[in-house]
C-alpha cells in the first residue's frame, strides 16, 4: 500500500484517487437527476471541501452557482470541540436551493452549525453532500442525502483533508498509522 509522511506521521493509503473520482461521478450523476430543472447554490465549506466541491461542481448539469464558508473546529489531529465561524455568509440564500458540500463528517457539529443558519436565511430546501462520514462518531439526526465514502472513525489527510495545514494536496485519502 502506499503511504505518505506528512510532518511527524505516517499514513496509508485509504480510498485511491481513481475510486475517488468513480464516486464524484456517481454523486453528480444523482444530483443531476434530483435537481433536474431546478437552480441550485452549493455551499462549500472551506478549508477541507475545497477539492470536493470543484471536481463535483465541475460535473454538475444544472443551473448553478456556488460560494464557500469557512469554518474551523480542528487542530492538530483531533476535534477541538468548539467551532468558529471564520469567513461569513455573503449570499443572499431566501428562498433558495442550498447544497452543503462538506468534506468530512465526523460528530455532525459543523454541520448542524451550518444547517442552523441556513434556517435562519429561510433557505427553501437544504441537502448535504460529504466525501467522507465518520457513522460511528456522528451524532446528530441531520439527513445526509449524498455520501462519498463511509469510513472508521479514524485520522484521515488528503484530497482537501489536513494535519497540521499539510497534506491537502494528496489526490487520495490517507490515513494515520499508529
Amino acid at each position: 500500500m502506499n503511504e505518505v509522511t506528512i510532518l511527524d506521521k505516517k499514513f496509508r493509503e485509504l480510498i485511491s484517487e481513481q475510486t475517488i473520482k468513480k464516486r464524484i461521478d456517481e454523486i453528480a450523476l444523482q444530483i443531476n437527476r434530483d435537481f433536474t430543472g431546478s437552480e441550485i447554490i452549493f455551499v462549500g465549506i472551506l478549508n477541507g471541501a475545497f477539492m470536493f466541491a470543484a471536481d463535483l461542481f465541475r460535473k454538475i448539469d444544472l443551473n448553478a452557482r456556488i460560494t464557500f464558508v469557512k469554518l474551523a473546529s480542528y487542530q492538530g489531529i483531533s476535534s477541538s470541540g468548539s467551532i468558529k465561524e471564520l469567513i461569513g455568509w455573503n449570499e443572499d440564500l431566501v428562498n433558495k436551493k442550498i447544497i452543503v458540500v462538506e468534506d468530512i463528517v465526523d460528530t455532525g457539529a459543523t454541520l448542524e452549525r451550518i444547517v442552523n443558519e441556513l434556517v435562519i436565511r429561510n433557505v427553501a430546501e437544504i441537502k448535504i453532500t460529504t466525501m467522507l462520514l465518520k457513522p460511528s462518531s456522528y451524532t446528530r439526526d441531520i439527513p445526509i442525502n449524498y455520501i462519498g465514502f463511509e469510513i472508521p472513525n479514524k485520522f484521515v489527510i488528503g484530497y482537501g483533508l489536513d494535519y497540521n495545514g499539510f497534506g491537502r494536496n494528496l489526490p487520495s485519502v490517507y490515513t494515520l498509522i499508529k
